[in-house]
């Protein structure tokens, strides 16, 4: 454990020229969003006490902001922040935002409208920017969030007919939040991952293989994981992995989720409940890994 604090949904970013590494997390101690800075991607992590953003945008409700994940918009000297908020017209579905700020800790002004919002699916989650250095272009993986219109049970959908809860890909312009064409899905759940598929994480290992971390089933049970599945290139198609990266009683952790990486790969940031007795709330958890022929290890 690197931080000893309800931090979930860790992201993770380097300041560019700079050594300073920071992660921003979902809304919680007090914070709309919640940030820790580290000298490294190891740590040691502290949380700081700031609010990077001080409104969700006029389309959402400014509570419940979650799973932020802040992106460099190099040809801009910008930094973009993607984030879901409660859909301010109907408050049953959360949609992802975007905002843009000049320095990495804020203040970080939101774009006027959402960047994906599907309803009729039950909104969108988890979204998590991805700069492609080999075709110069900008993309955004996220969760449609179909446990919003689902039929009870597990996370809101583990009563059949269980609604699709797709892993989606969406070009965006080099402004970090103007859509370029149509979504498209690069994944979606299968018969281990219960209810859901969610919190998607895009990076490209050192070996040229692109690999998208997920975590699978209901956060609040100890079958929560986090998953990856791996391609040959950007836009697919993505092979699941043939069991998941780390489970409950890996490494003595409890509901691991919410993986995030950086490109070149090595480090790895997520969650897990925090261990302290009668304590709650999911602390930051870091490790190491590496890639090679499809399969991610723990080293």
């Amino acid at each position: 454990m690197v931080l000893n604090k309800d931090f979930p949904d860790p992201t993770i970013i380097k300041e560019p020229n700079s050594s300073q590494w920071y992660s921003f997390a979902t809304a919680g101690n007090g914070k709309k969003i919640q940030v820790a800075s580290a000298p490294a991607a190891t740590g040691p992590w502290t949380w700081l006490n700031i609010d990077p953003i001080s409104s969700a945008g006029p389309w959402a409700l400014n509570q419940d902001i979650w799973a932020p994940d802040v992106r460099y918009l190099a040809e801009r000297k910008q930094f973009v922040m993607y984030y879901a908020a409660p859909y301010a017209a109907n408050s049953r579905f959360h949609c992802v935002g975007a905002a843009i700020a000049s320095s990495i800790t804020g203040p970080y002004t939101p774009v006027s409208d959402p960047v994906a919002c599907p309803t009729d699916q039950g909104g969108a989650i988890d979204a998590s920017g991805y700069f492609d250095v080999a075709s110069n272009s900008r993309w955004l993986v996220y969760k449609i969030d179909g446990n919003a219109i689902g039929h009870g049970g597990s996370c809101g959908n583990s009563v059949e007919p269980l609604v699709p809860t797709p892993i989606m890909m969406q070009q965006l312009a080099q402004d970090g939040f103007t859509k370029i064409g149509t979504p498209f899905q690069i994944l979606d759940r299968g018969q281990y991952d219960g209810s859901l598929v969610e919190a998607p994480s895009l990076i490209k290992a050192a070996d040229g293989t692109y690999v998208l971390f997920f975590s699978s089933n209901c956060y609040s049970t100890t079958l929560y994981d986090i998953s990856y599945a791996t391609a040959p290139q950007l836009a697919g198609p993505y092979t699941k992995s043939s069991a998941p990266l780390l489970v409950t009683g890996n490494y003595g952790l409890t509901a691991p989720g919410g993986a995030t990486s950086v490109d070149g790969g090595g480090q790895l940031l997520f969650h897990a409940n925090c261990p302290n007795v009668g304590g709650s709330g999911r602390c930051m958890y870091e490790t190491s890994f590496k890639v090679a022929n499809n399969v991610v290890t723990i080293t």
